[in-house]
Protein backbone atom coordinates (compact mmCIF):
# COMPACT_ATOMS: atom_id res chain seq x y z
CA UNK A 1 0.00 0.00 0.00
CA UNK A 2 1.08 3.40 -0.65
CA UNK A 3 1.89 5.65 2.46
CA UNK A 4 2.96 4.33 5.56
CA UNK A 5 1.91 4.08 9.15
CA UNK A 6 4.60 4.81 12.02
CA UNK A 7 5.22 5.96 15.66
CA UNK A 8 6.93 9.39 16.16
CA UNK A 9 9.64 9.55 18.73
CA UNK A 10 7.80 11.27 22.12
CA UNK A 11 4.25 10.10 20.14
CA UNK A 12 1.54 10.26 22.73
CA UNK A 13 -0.11 6.49 23.24
CA UNK A 14 -2.73 5.31 21.26
CA UNK A 15 -1.72 7.53 18.47
CA UNK A 16 -0.26 7.18 15.07
CA UNK A 17 1.41 9.19 11.88
CA UNK A 18 -0.08 8.43 8.78
CA UNK A 19 2.07 9.94 5.53
CA UNK A 20 0.84 9.47 1.49
CA UNK A 21 3.01 11.19 -1.12
CA UNK A 22 0.96 13.73 -3.52
CA UNK A 23 3.48 13.69 -6.00
CA UNK A 24 6.04 16.41 -6.36
CA UNK A 25 6.07 20.54 -6.12
CA UNK A 26 5.85 21.15 -10.65
CA UNK A 27 7.88 24.34 -9.45
CA UNK A 28 10.31 23.22 -7.36
CA UNK A 29 10.21 19.35 -8.08
CA UNK A 30 10.19 18.97 -4.27
CA UNK A 31 8.30 15.67 -2.74
CA UNK A 32 5.19 16.62 -1.22
CA UNK A 33 3.18 14.09 1.50
CA UNK A 34 0.26 14.76 3.61
CA UNK A 35 1.07 14.26 7.30
CA UNK A 36 -2.06 13.10 9.46
CA UNK A 37 -2.14 12.09 13.01
CA UNK A 38 -4.85 9.30 14.33
CA UNK A 39 -5.63 8.76 18.07
CA UNK A 40 -6.52 5.10 17.98
CA UNK A 41 -5.75 1.66 17.05
CA UNK A 42 -3.53 0.99 14.47
CA UNK A 43 -6.26 -0.73 12.68
CA UNK A 44 -8.13 2.88 12.51
CA UNK A 45 -5.20 4.16 10.90
CA UNK A 46 -4.82 2.06 8.49
CA UNK A 47 -8.33 3.15 7.74
CA UNK A 48 -7.21 6.52 7.39
CA UNK A 49 -4.74 5.55 5.88
CA UNK A 50 -6.82 4.17 2.44
CA UNK A 51 -9.83 6.63 2.92
CA UNK A 52 -6.70 9.59 2.56
CA UNK A 53 -5.20 7.74 -0.69
CA UNK A 54 -8.94 6.88 -2.24
CA UNK A 55 -9.68 10.92 -1.78
CA UNK A 56 -6.27 11.74 -3.25
CA UNK A 57 -7.02 9.30 -6.65
CA UNK A 58 -10.61 10.36 -6.94
CA UNK A 59 -9.28 14.20 -6.53
CA UNK A 60 -11.43 14.88 -3.70
CA UNK A 61 -8.57 15.24 -0.97
CA UNK A 62 -9.09 18.53 0.88
CA UNK A 63 -6.29 20.94 2.39
CA UNK A 64 -5.58 20.55 5.94
CA UNK A 65 -7.72 23.36 7.43
CA UNK A 66 -7.58 25.05 10.93
CA UNK A 67 -11.97 26.18 10.58
CA UNK A 68 -13.18 24.65 13.52
CA UNK A 69 -16.86 23.02 13.50
CA UNK A 70 -18.18 26.15 14.84
CA UNK A 71 -16.95 28.74 12.32
CA UNK A 72 -18.11 26.37 9.41
CA UNK A 73 -21.77 25.80 11.67
CA UNK A 74 -21.69 30.10 11.48
CA UNK A 75 -21.16 29.90 7.95
CA UNK A 76 -23.60 27.04 6.69
CA UNK A 77 -26.15 28.83 9.07
CA UNK A 78 -26.11 32.13 6.87
CA UNK A 79 -25.09 30.62 3.61
CA UNK A 80 -27.32 27.71 3.17
CA UNK A 81 -29.55 27.52 6.21
CA UNK A 82 -31.53 31.04 6.08
CA UNK A 83 -31.77 31.05 2.44
CA UNK A 84 -33.42 27.91 2.13
CA UNK A 85 -35.51 27.24 5.45
CA UNK A 86 -38.38 28.75 6.65
CA UNK A 87 -37.79 31.21 9.42
CA UNK A 88 -38.89 28.96 11.97
CA UNK A 89 -36.63 25.98 10.64
CA UNK A 90 -33.68 28.79 10.65
CA UNK A 91 -34.67 29.60 14.38
CA UNK A 92 -34.46 25.63 15.46
CA UNK A 93 -31.42 25.31 13.73
CA UNK A 94 -29.42 28.10 14.89
CA UNK A 95 -30.51 27.61 18.51
CA UNK A 96 -29.75 23.69 18.17
CA UNK A 97 -26.05 24.96 16.76
CA UNK A 98 -25.34 27.27 19.65
CA UNK A 99 -26.92 25.85 22.52
CA UNK A 100 -25.77 22.01 21.54
CA UNK A 101 -22.98 21.58 18.69
CA UNK A 102 -20.94 24.33 19.82
CA UNK A 103 -20.56 23.70 23.19
CA UNK A 104 -19.91 19.49 22.43
CA UNK A 105 -17.24 19.85 19.75
CA UNK A 106 -17.65 23.18 18.31
CA UNK A 107 -13.79 23.66 18.75
CA UNK A 108 -12.76 20.42 17.01
CA UNK A 109 -11.59 21.71 13.97
CA UNK A 110 -14.01 20.72 10.97
CA UNK A 111 -11.61 18.44 9.07
CA UNK A 112 -10.29 16.42 12.29
CA UNK A 113 -14.14 15.73 13.55
CA UNK A 114 -14.30 11.82 13.91
CA UNK A 115 -17.28 9.59 14.38
CA UNK A 116 -16.12 9.25 18.25
CA UNK A 117 -17.12 13.15 18.65
CA UNK A 118 -20.35 13.28 17.33
CA UNK A 119 -21.43 9.51 19.33
CA UNK A 120 -19.74 11.14 22.84
CA UNK A 121 -22.12 13.86 22.26
CA UNK A 122 -25.43 11.77 21.22
CA UNK A 123 -24.43 9.41 24.22
CA UNK A 124 -24.00 12.48 26.69
CA UNK A 125 -27.45 14.02 25.78
CA UNK A 126 -29.31 10.81 26.42
CA UNK A 127 -27.99 10.53 29.60
CA UNK A 128 -28.96 14.17 30.57
CA UNK A 129 -32.77 13.02 29.76
CA UNK A 130 -32.89 14.35 26.22
CA UNK A 131 -35.29 12.27 24.12
CA UNK A 132 -34.14 9.94 22.09
CA UNK A 133 -36.72 11.86 19.02
CA UNK A 134 -34.66 14.89 20.09
CA UNK A 135 -31.48 13.28 19.73
CA UNK A 136 -31.96 12.25 16.44
CA UNK A 137 -32.69 15.83 15.18
CA UNK A 138 -29.23 16.53 16.01
CA UNK A 139 -27.73 13.83 14.19
CA UNK A 140 -30.23 14.74 11.51
CA UNK A 141 -28.88 18.43 11.56
CA UNK A 142 -25.41 17.75 11.60
CA UNK A 143 -25.41 15.29 8.64
CA UNK A 144 -27.06 17.87 6.40
CA UNK A 145 -24.27 20.33 7.19
CA UNK A 146 -21.56 17.81 6.54
CA UNK A 147 -23.53 16.90 3.74
CA UNK A 148 -23.16 20.69 2.56
CA UNK A 149 -19.49 20.67 3.58
CA UNK A 150 -18.48 17.52 1.72
CA UNK A 151 -20.51 19.33 -1.47
CA UNK A 152 -18.29 22.48 -1.03
CA UNK A 153 -15.39 20.42 -0.94
CA UNK A 154 -13.55 21.38 2.84
CA UNK A 155 -14.17 17.64 4.18
CA UNK A 156 -13.29 14.26 2.11
CA UNK A 157 -16.28 12.46 4.03
CA UNK A 158 -19.14 12.87 6.17
CA UNK A 159 -18.28 11.62 9.33
CA UNK A 160 -22.24 11.49 10.62
CA UNK A 161 -22.45 7.96 7.93
CA UNK A 162 -20.36 6.27 10.43
CA UNK A 163 -22.44 7.21 13.73
CA UNK A 164 -25.63 5.22 14.29
CA UNK A 165 -28.37 7.66 16.18
CA UNK A 166 -30.40 6.35 18.59
CA UNK A 167 -33.31 4.14 17.42
CA UNK A 168 -36.30 5.67 16.46
CA UNK A 169 -39.24 4.95 19.31
CA UNK A 170 -42.41 6.23 17.83
CA UNK A 171 -44.80 8.90 19.86
CA UNK A 172 -47.55 7.06 20.82
CA UNK A 173 -50.59 9.18 19.83
CA UNK A 174 -53.36 9.79 21.79
CA UNK A 175 -56.69 10.55 20.00
CA UNK A 176 -60.35 11.33 20.68
CA UNK A 177 -63.15 9.33 19.64
CA UNK A 178 -65.92 11.01 17.87
CA UNK A 179 -68.10 11.41 21.89
CA UNK A 180 -65.13 13.04 23.04
CA UNK A 181 -65.04 15.09 20.08
CA UNK A 182 -68.69 15.89 20.69
CA UNK A 183 -68.38 16.95 23.96
CA UNK A 184 -64.92 19.09 23.75
CA UNK A 185 -66.59 21.17 20.72
CA UNK A 186 -70.06 21.53 23.05
CA UNK A 187 -67.91 23.04 26.41
CA UNK A 188 -66.34 25.14 23.76
CA UNK A 189 -69.06 26.81 22.04
CA UNK A 190 -68.74 30.06 23.88
CA UNK A 191 -65.11 30.44 23.70
CA UNK A 192 -63.75 33.00 21.63
CA UNK A 193 -61.38 30.06 20.18
CA UNK A 194 -64.43 27.90 19.19
CA UNK A 195 -64.54 27.79 15.38
CA UNK A 196 -61.00 27.57 15.13
CA UNK A 197 -60.90 24.14 17.31
CA UNK A 198 -63.62 22.79 15.13
CA UNK A 199 -61.89 23.31 12.20
CA UNK A 200 -58.55 21.85 13.40
CA UNK A 201 -61.04 18.68 14.11
CA UNK A 202 -63.40 18.92 11.22
CA UNK A 203 -60.21 19.09 8.24
CA UNK A 204 -57.12 17.82 10.30
CA UNK A 205 -55.12 20.86 9.67
CA UNK A 206 -51.67 21.76 10.98
CA UNK A 207 -51.44 24.81 13.65
CA UNK A 208 -49.65 27.11 11.35
CA UNK A 209 -51.84 26.12 8.68
CA UNK A 210 -55.43 26.98 10.47
CA UNK A 211 -53.59 30.28 11.72
CA UNK A 212 -52.66 31.18 8.29
CA UNK A 213 -56.03 31.04 6.11
CA UNK A 214 -57.53 34.08 4.94
CA UNK A 215 -61.41 34.63 3.93
CA UNK A 216 -60.15 34.00 0.78
CA UNK A 217 -59.19 30.84 0.82
CA UNK A 218 -62.28 29.68 2.54
CA UNK A 219 -65.38 28.67 -0.74
CA UNK A 220 -68.51 28.79 0.48
CA UNK A 221 -69.92 27.58 -3.19
CA UNK A 222 -68.20 24.95 -3.74
CA UNK A 223 -67.82 23.87 -0.26
CA UNK A 224 -63.95 23.89 0.57
CA UNK A 225 -61.39 25.68 1.74
CA UNK A 226 -57.65 26.22 0.28
CA UNK A 227 -54.23 25.72 1.96
CA UNK A 228 -52.03 28.15 0.70
CA UNK A 229 -49.70 29.62 3.57
CA UNK A 230 -48.76 28.98 7.27
CA UNK A 231 -48.18 31.24 9.97
CA UNK A 232 -45.69 31.05 11.91
CA UNK A 233 -44.57 33.57 15.00
CA UNK A 234 -40.69 33.74 15.63
CA UNK A 235 -38.51 34.38 18.57
CA UNK A 236 -38.34 38.33 18.01
CA UNK A 237 -42.13 38.80 18.30
CA UNK A 238 -42.55 39.07 14.33
CA UNK A 239 -45.08 37.12 12.27
CA UNK A 240 -44.12 35.72 9.12
CA UNK A 241 -46.19 33.73 6.17
CA UNK A 242 -44.63 30.61 4.80
CA UNK A 243 -44.94 28.63 1.86
CA UNK A 244 -46.54 25.20 2.54
CA UNK A 245 -44.14 22.41 3.69
CA UNK A 246 -44.04 20.50 0.17
CA UNK A 247 -46.22 20.51 -3.09
CA UNK A 248 -48.91 18.00 -1.40
CA UNK A 249 -49.12 20.14 1.23
CA UNK A 250 -50.52 23.03 -1.06
CA UNK A 251 -54.34 20.87 -1.08
CA UNK A 252 -57.80 21.93 -1.31
CA UNK A 253 -60.32 20.13 1.29
CA UNK A 254 -63.77 19.49 1.09
CA UNK A 255 -65.96 20.83 4.05
CA UNK A 256 -69.26 19.34 5.24
CA UNK A 257 -72.10 21.20 5.74
CA UNK A 258 -71.40 21.32 9.12
CA UNK A 259 -67.90 22.77 8.78
CA UNK A 260 -69.20 25.69 6.26
CA UNK A 261 -71.76 26.52 8.59
CA UNK A 262 -69.55 27.18 11.88
CA UNK A 263 -67.22 29.24 8.66
CA UNK A 264 -70.79 31.11 7.98
CA UNK A 265 -71.78 31.95 11.42
CA UNK A 266 -68.05 32.91 12.09
CA UNK A 267 -67.48 35.63 9.25
CA UNK A 268 -70.68 36.79 10.19
CA UNK A 269 -69.36 38.07 13.47
CA UNK A 270 -66.16 39.14 11.87
CA UNK A 271 -68.10 41.19 9.69
CA UNK A 272 -70.43 42.61 12.73
CA UNK A 273 -67.13 43.43 14.83
CA UNK A 274 -65.58 45.31 11.64
CA UNK A 275 -68.48 47.45 10.86
CA UNK A 276 -68.68 48.62 14.11
CA UNK A 277 -64.93 49.42 14.49
CA UNK A 278 -65.52 51.00 11.11
CA UNK A 279 -63.04 48.25 9.31
CA UNK A 280 -65.20 46.55 6.82
CA UNK A 281 -64.03 42.36 6.54
CA UNK A 282 -61.24 41.86 3.68
CA UNK A 283 -60.82 39.14 1.74
CA UNK A 284 -57.27 39.00 2.48
CA UNK A 285 -58.33 39.13 6.32
CA UNK A 286 -57.03 36.29 8.39
CA UNK A 287 -60.04 33.45 8.89
CA UNK A 288 -58.99 33.22 12.97
CA UNK A 289 -57.82 36.36 14.53
CA UNK A 290 -57.52 39.07 17.41
CA UNK A 291 -60.40 41.14 17.91
CA UNK A 292 -58.09 44.11 16.08
CA UNK A 293 -57.38 41.61 13.28
CA UNK A 294 -53.87 41.13 14.66
CA UNK A 295 -52.50 37.29 14.45
CA UNK A 296 -53.28 34.96 17.01
CA UNK A 297 -50.43 33.98 19.25
CA UNK A 298 -49.71 30.07 18.81
CA UNK A 299 -48.84 29.37 22.11
CA UNK A 300 -51.93 31.15 23.82
CA UNK A 301 -54.29 28.84 21.33
CA UNK A 302 -52.38 25.76 22.60
CA UNK A 303 -52.59 27.15 26.17
CA UNK A 304 -56.44 28.04 25.43
CA UNK A 305 -56.85 24.01 23.89
CA UNK A 306 -55.46 22.63 27.03
CA UNK A 307 -58.42 24.62 29.41
CA UNK A 308 -60.74 23.42 27.32
CA UNK A 309 -60.28 20.05 27.31
CA UNK A 310 -59.65 20.31 31.01
CA UNK A 311 -63.17 22.44 31.24
CA UNK A 312 -64.71 19.20 28.64
CA UNK A 313 -63.41 16.46 31.20
CA UNK A 314 -62.07 14.35 27.86
CA UNK A 315 -58.61 13.19 28.41
CA UNK A 316 -55.95 15.60 27.68
CA UNK A 317 -54.32 15.45 23.96
CA UNK A 318 -51.78 17.79 22.22
CA UNK A 319 -53.61 20.38 19.88
CA UNK A 320 -51.86 18.95 17.40
CA UNK A 321 -53.31 15.22 17.83
CA UNK A 322 -56.78 17.01 17.00
CA UNK A 323 -54.56 16.40 13.23
CA UNK A 324 -54.50 12.54 13.96
CA UNK A 325 -58.24 12.44 15.59
CA UNK A 326 -59.50 13.55 12.29
CA UNK A 327 -57.59 11.08 10.59
CA UNK A 328 -58.29 8.33 12.95
CA UNK A 329 -61.97 9.15 12.18
CA UNK A 330 -62.03 8.97 8.58
CA UNK A 331 -60.09 5.50 8.79
CA UNK A 332 -62.14 4.03 11.17
CA UNK A 333 -65.10 5.04 9.18
CA UNK A 334 -63.77 3.19 5.92
CA UNK A 335 -62.78 6.35 4.35
CA UNK A 336 -59.52 5.09 1.87
CA UNK A 337 -56.33 6.10 2.99
CA UNK A 338 -55.37 8.03 0.24
CA UNK A 339 -58.57 10.22 0.30
CA UNK A 340 -57.07 10.66 3.91
CA UNK A 341 -53.50 11.48 2.69
CA UNK A 342 -54.54 14.18 0.21
CA UNK A 343 -57.00 15.63 3.24
CA UNK A 344 -53.92 15.82 5.72
CA UNK A 345 -51.10 16.76 2.83
CA UNK A 346 -48.50 14.13 3.58
CA UNK A 347 -46.34 13.56 0.82
CA UNK A 348 -47.15 9.56 0.15
CA UNK A 349 -49.88 7.10 1.44
CA UNK A 350 -46.99 5.39 2.61
CA UNK A 351 -46.24 8.20 4.95
CA UNK A 352 -49.96 7.99 6.16
CA UNK A 353 -49.96 4.56 6.68
CA UNK A 354 -46.85 4.86 8.60
CA UNK A 355 -48.36 6.90 10.57
CA UNK A 356 -51.78 5.46 11.49
CA UNK A 357 -50.35 1.89 11.19
CA UNK A 358 -52.64 1.49 15.05
CA UNK A 359 -55.88 1.96 13.02
CA UNK A 360 -54.61 -0.52 10.37
CA UNK A 361 -55.21 -3.54 12.65
CA UNK A 362 -59.11 -2.54 13.00
CA UNK A 363 -59.50 -1.49 9.15
CA UNK A 364 -58.29 -5.38 8.16
CA UNK A 365 -60.42 -7.01 10.69
CA UNK A 366 -63.65 -5.19 8.97
CA UNK A 367 -62.19 -6.30 5.64
CA UNK A 368 -61.76 -9.43 6.45
CA UNK A 369 -65.40 -9.60 8.39
CA UNK A 370 -66.76 -7.96 5.08
CA UNK A 371 -65.25 -10.63 2.57
CA UNK A 372 -67.07 -13.19 4.63
CA UNK A 373 -70.30 -11.42 4.50
CA UNK A 374 -69.65 -11.60 0.55
CA UNK A 375 -68.93 -15.32 0.07
CA UNK A 376 -71.60 -16.15 2.61
CA UNK A 377 -74.20 -13.93 0.48
CA UNK A 378 -72.95 -15.79 -2.32
CA UNK A 379 -73.48 -19.17 -0.90
CA UNK A 380 -76.91 -18.62 -0.04
CA UNK A 381 -77.65 -17.13 -3.51
CA UNK A 382 -76.39 -20.83 -4.82
CA UNK A 383 -77.96 -22.88 -2.54
CA UNK A 384 -81.42 -21.04 -2.95
CA UNK A 385 -81.19 -21.17 -6.57
CA UNK A 386 -80.31 -25.04 -5.97
CA UNK A 387 -83.59 -25.49 -4.00
CA UNK A 388 -85.33 -24.08 -7.21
Amino acid sequence: MRGSIFKQKNQAPGSWTVVIPLGRDPETGKRKQRWTTVKGSKHDAEKVLRELLTSNDQGTLTKPSKVTVTAYLDRWLSEYAKPNLSPRSFERYRDLVRQHFTSSFGKVALTQLKPEHLQKHYTSCLEAGLNPMTVRYHHAVIHKALDTALKWGLVSRNVADAVEPPPKHRHEMETWDDWEIVRFLKATEDSPYFALFHTVLYTGLRRSEALGLQWQDIDFVFCQLSVRRGLHHLKDGSYVFTEPKSEKSRRTIALSPVALLVFRDHRQRQEQDGLLAGKPLQETNLVFSQPDGKPLRPNTITRAWQSAAKKASVKPIRFHDARHSHASMLLKGGVHPKVVQERLGHSSIEMTLDIYSHVVPGIQEAAARRFDDLINHQVVNETSEQKR
